[in-house]
C-alpha cells in the first residue's frame, strides 16, 4: 500500500492512478462526468494505491474538509477504485482498511466520510461505516452517504 500527495506522485505513476479511476468510472459504469474535478490538488489531499507489479491495480483519494458544524476536522475518502482483474482478491479490502488507518493518523479521532455506490454499502460497513442520509443518484447510479464516528 502506497500514499502520497500528487504533488509527490512520479508523473507516470499520476497517469496511471488517474487512468484507472477513469477506465472504472468512466468506461466500465458509463458515467460521464467530470473525473478530475481538482479535489486531487486540494490543501491535504492524498492519493493511495495498490500496486502489483509495480502498476496500480487499486486506488482511492483522502480528502480534508470542514466539519459542518464547527471548525474541527472531517476526512472524506472517495474515488475507490479497483481493476478489473483484481477483483475477488482482496486488493480493495486490503486498501480500504490501509485507508482508515491513513485517516487515523493523519486526524485521530476525526469522522470520516464517504459516498457509497448503493450496492456496496455492506462492504463498506465492514469497515465501519454506517448509512447518515437518503439514497440518491449521482450519474444515474445509486448512491448512499456513509460515515465512520471519529474514535
Amino acid at each position: 500500500m502506497h500514499h502520497a500527495p500528487v504533488s509527490a506522485c512520479d508523473p507516470t505513476l499520476l497517469y496511471r492512478l488517474l487512468w484507472l479511476r477513469v477506465r472504472v468510472f468512466v468506461v466500465e459504469q458509463r458515467a460521464a462526468y467530470a473525473e478530475l474535478d481538482g479535489r486531487d490538488i486540494d490543501p491535504g489531499a492524498e492519493l493511495m494505491w495498490a500496486a502489483e507489479d509495480g502498476l496500480p491495480v487499486a486506488t482511492l483519494r483522502i480528502l480534508r474538509e470542514p466539519a459542518p458544524d464547527d471548525d474541527s476536522t472531517v476526512l472524506r475518502i472517495g474515488r475507490v477504485a479497483t481493476s478489473a482483474t483484481v477483483r475477488g482478491r482482496g486488493v480493495a479490502s486490503s486498501l480500504m482498511g490501509a485507508a482508515v488507518a491513513r485517516c487515523e493518523q493523519l486526524a485521530p479521532g476525526a469522522p470520516i466520510l464517504l459516498d457509497a455506490q448503493a450496492h456496496l454499502a455492506d462492504w463498506y460497513a465492514r469497515f465501519g461505516f454506517a448509512v447518515t442520509g437518503d439514497p440518491y443518484s449521482e450519474d444515474g447510479i445509486p448512491h448512499l452517504p456513509m460515515g465512520r464516528a471519529g474514535r
